[in-house]
């Protein structure tokens, strides 16, 4: 009974195959599906007639029509056979006896006739296993890191470590497909109705790049921040997000060979937020006040601060206070700051001069109306 049962199998399986067939992309697929067997349209759409045919293999005359943005992966098998980056309609030849096709023009004999008796060894079913993957050659998004604690690195604007916890996205892109399914891809994934996805929770393997780049958030900020080019400023971090993505892939490559091992990269970044710890919140405070009053604007607001420490000494102490403000700008260097243009001073044995001079004092209540009586009669000699 059991050979009756595999000749039958075998005669049914023949008639099944020799439909050929039209693949293309599965329906309903992710925008971040990374990875996806190529689907035949009778059974993507159910309105085809080959619904017997072994899930398997690919009768040859069989179009792949490959979309933009992907390549067409070919697999014999379990072995990599070919690899196309073009777009465009494909026909499926091959030399394996499961393959050929009376529609195709393989002839009768060693369609029908062989291909039995070959599936009669294996129990009636085909001895071969021929797969189509596409794989997407976009940029990936939505793939997510950050820290639940603080991270550390040495930063050589602020030359000293800083602190941080962040969050972000960055997009992913697959820069050799051969690689990526020989070195990274689970078996698993390399059959029928499976789709590889880097956002999947489920996905083993796509958490694993998770926590590699959350490992290398650290010497990417360092990178980053220590870089002359990018003028060591923490700051623009958020604003540079290919900037960002190189020290990132960078300190992923070093720390755990992405490209050459796993064909992927990192292509841009999104840091969502950063939220510092609290002693690189006051060393960015110290540096926002250094940076306001750096340059001609610090000039403007120390001399109002010294003028208007001038004018409160002078209302308390008189010339005293106003000779300890003299003392105190010469200690600090005061006298060395940029001063606007201004006339030249009049000569100092001028007796107009001295009485401006001195009717400004009176008039600040520097001096009192007696002291300018004598500065008057001494000016004018009487």
């Amino acid at each position: 009974m059991g050979l009756v049962q595999a000749v039958v199998g075998a005669v049914g399986g023949v008639l099944g195959d020799q439909w050929k067939d039209f693949y293309t992309v599965p329906q309903g697929l992710p925008a971040t599906a990374a990875l996806f067997a190529a689907v035949p349209q009778g059974t993507n759409a159910g309105r085809g007639s080959n619904t017997s045919g072994s899930t398997n293999i690919i009768t040859n005359g069989s179009k792949i029509v490959v979309p933009e943005g992907y390549g067409l992966l070919l697999m014999q098998d379990g072995a990599i056979t070919a690899f196309v980056a073009e777009p465009g309609g494909y026909e499926w030849r091959s030399d394996d006896i499961n393959s050929k096709s009376i529609f195709a023009g393989d002839g009768l004999v060693s369609t029908f006739i062989t291909q039995s008796w070959e599936r009669f060894k294996f129990g009636g079913q085909p001895g071969s296993q021929q797969a189509a993957f596409f794989v997407s050659l976009k940029e990936l998004p939505d793939n997510r890191f950050g820290t639940q604690s603080d991270i550390y690195w040495d930063d050589g604007f602020l030359n000293t470590q800083v602190g941080a916890i962040t969050r972000g996205t960055y997009t992913l892109k697959i820069v050799d497909p051969i690689l990526f399914v020989k070195n990274f891809v689970p078996a698993s994934y390399l059959q029928p109705g499976k789709v590889f996805d880097f956002t999947d929770l489920d996905n083993a393997a796509a958490s694993q790049l998770f926590n590699e780049v959350v490992g290398s958030l650290a010497p990417a900020f360092s990178l980053y921040t220590n870089d002359p080019s990018k003028g060591n400023r923490i700051t623009k971090i958020q604003q540079d997000s290919l900037g960002f993505a190189q020290s990132l892939s960078a300190a992923v490559e070093q720390g755990y060979h992405w490209s050459s091992d796993r064909g992927l990269a990192i292509v841009k970044t999104a840091i969502v937020s950063i939220e510092y710890d609290a002693n690189t919140r006051e060393l960015l405070k110290t540096v926002q006040r250094a940076d306001a009053l750096s340059g001609s604007r610090g000039n403007s607001n120390l001399q109002a601060s010294v003028a208007q420490g001038i004018q409160s000494a002078g209302e308390s102490g008189g010339a005293a206070g106003l000779m300890g403000i003299g003392m105190a700008s010469g200690m600090m260097g005061i006298g060395g700051l940029q001063q606007p243009a201004t006339p030249a001073a009049p000569a100092a044995d001028d007796p107009v001069a001295k009485l401006q001079k001195a009717k400004q004092m009176l008039d600040l209540g520097l001096i009192t109306q007696a002291d300018y009586d004598a500065l008057k009669a001494k000016a004018l000699g009487l």
